[in-house]
């Protein structure tokens, strides 16, 4: 860590994020439960299997096209859970209020935190208040943890990814980051972009009804596709390969990445996912996503493979191949 100071990359979801965790969380928090860093770790009990997951907020600006820091807060902690393949059950909030916040503004992020909740079946049923002096914070941060039970034959890891394998995207990346981008910058573009912040564990509850074999999972929120696809290939030793060309993205995001110079592979999603399964299985599981309103523009877009293992490369239409590396730092922080 460069003069032993935290940066805002640290923040990132990348190279500089991975960095911080092993050099000093893992080195103090090491445990066989925290070992895989999945979205959410699985604890055993007698007669049951849990999910438990937690994550802080500090998205800025907390109102943004499509959601809020309220509504971010719920479909994070409830997808977090959903990757793991539990069944979302309850969640706390944590809220860390700045002195000055209008109390209609704090209403309008807890109603919708509310709406949330009803939507993905989960209930919050614990919380704490704490204010801090004028500009010790940034508006409102927000901290959630989560629960839920993981059916017995379910088993969705990162690290289940086999060769062969195909690998498969739920919707449009980009959407969320780009939509904060464009709210915190004042930019407008040739159409309006709006978050795809959602609640994903209907539509992960249906997939596992029609495929239970679901190898793994992940919402690719800070770091974006590329960052979560390295995440997969290194956790299960394996490689890679997506076509670019099969990489769902809006007009407008691919639109205003080419005018800023960014890259929708790195920008964050709050209501999309990444799903491996069996290469056999895969056209069917795409078939019933598409029947869910989280998943209609589900699409196979890799597969796994023995090359290359730990790495992710993606082939253009002129069979062109690249390697899609993890962002050392991010395109822009507090996103999430």
């Amino acid at each position: 860590m460069a003069d032993n100071l935290i940066l805002l990359g640290h923040g990132s979801g990348g190279l500089l994020s991975h960095e911080l965790i092993e050099q000093v969380f893992l080195r103090h928090f090491a445990n066989a439960a925290l070992a895989p860093l999945e979205d959410a770790a699985l604890l055993e009990f007698p007669g049951s299997r849990l999910a438990f997951t937690t994550d802080s907020y500090v998205v800025k600006p907390i109102f943004f096209p499509g959601g809020d820091i309220g509504k971010l807060a719920v479909c994070g902690t409830v997808n977090d859970l959903a990757m793991r393949g539990a069944h979302p059950l309850y969640i706390s909030a944590g809220f860390i209020i700045e002195e000055g916040l209008p109390v209609t503004e704090l209403e309008q992020v807890v109603a919708s935190m509310a709406t949330t909740a009803r939507e993905a079946g989960v209930s919050i049923v614990c919380g704490d208040t704490k204010v801090v002096e004028k500009h010790a914070a940034d508006k409102l941060f927000i901290n959630t943890a989560g629960v839920g039970a993981v059916p017995d034959q379910i088993d969705v890891s990162v690290g289940n990814a086999r060769p062969g394998d195909s690998l498969i995207l739920s919707g449009t990346v980009g959407d969320h980051g780009m939509a904060i981008l464009s709210q915190r910058q004042g930019l407008a573009f040739r159409s309006s972009i709006t978050s795809d912040a959602a609640p994903l564990n209907g539509l992960v509850s249906n997939m596992l009804n029609i495929c239970p074999h679901v190898r793994a999972m992940r919402d690719p929120t800070r770091g974006g596709l590329a960052t979560t696809l390295n995440e997969i290939a290194k956790s299960s030793g394996v490689g890679i390969e997506i076509e670019e060309g099969k990489v769902p993205v809006s007009e407008a995001v691919e639109w205003a990445c080419e005018m800023l110079g960014l890259d929708y592979l790195y920008l964050a999603n709050e209501g999309k996912l990444v799903a491996i399964v069996p290469e056999p299985e895969a056209a069917r599981l795409v078939d019933a996503m598409r029947r869910h309103r989280h998943g209609r523009e589900a699409v196979v877009i890799g597969h796994v493979t023995e090359g290359h293992p730990g790495k992710v490369v993606m082939r253009n239409a002129y069979g062109v191949r690249r390697v899609i590396d993890v962002l050392a730092s991010d395109q822009f922080p507090r996103i999430c």
